[in-house]
């Protein structure tokens, strides 16, 4: 099974100057912890609420600080047109539970889940879950 058929499509898009208020607002209308940062048309990094928290809060900084302050640059991506199994395997690898996806063109088109990849690929993503679930990874403090 490929990617675009388990990912969802209806993504919020952050900008990076836009303050962490406002997407912290735009999360919870949405009920999601996670956005691409886009600019221009290219995906230039990930924001999520445990973001918001650890990199923001916890440092003392205000509503209005511009995202590309506490955004993570190091964007990890797949596919869509990368097999889920391929996909859950590396989520687990790089310790992350969403992955924004990309076409050939790297043009975003969605989000996938590790909770997307648990109903169509059952056994890697469970593997991948219990990767993901270790202390550590990308956002460890």
């Amino acid at each position: 099974m490929k990617v675009s058929e388990i990912m969802s499509r209806d993504v919020r898009i952050a900008s990076p100057d836009q303050s962490i208020a406002d997407v912290a607002r735009s999360m919870s209308d949405a009920e999601i912890g996670f956005m691409p940062v886009g600019e221009h048309g290219r995906l230039v990094g990930t924001i999520t609420d445990r973001d918001l928290v650890v990199r923001a809060l916890a440092d003392g900084l205000g509503g209005d600080t511009a995202v590309r302050q506490i955004m993570s640059q190091d964007v990890k991506y797949c596919f869509e047109d990368e097999e889920v199994e391929a996909v859950a395997r590396n989520m687990g690898q790089l310790q992350v539970r969403r992955l924004p996806v990309v076409n050939r063109d790297k043009r975003l088109t969605g989000v996938v889940s590790i909770g997307d990849a648990a109903v169509a690929e059952a056994g890697s993503a469970g593997a991948a879950l219990n990767k993901v679930a270790r202390p550590g990874g990308q956002h460890a403090q």
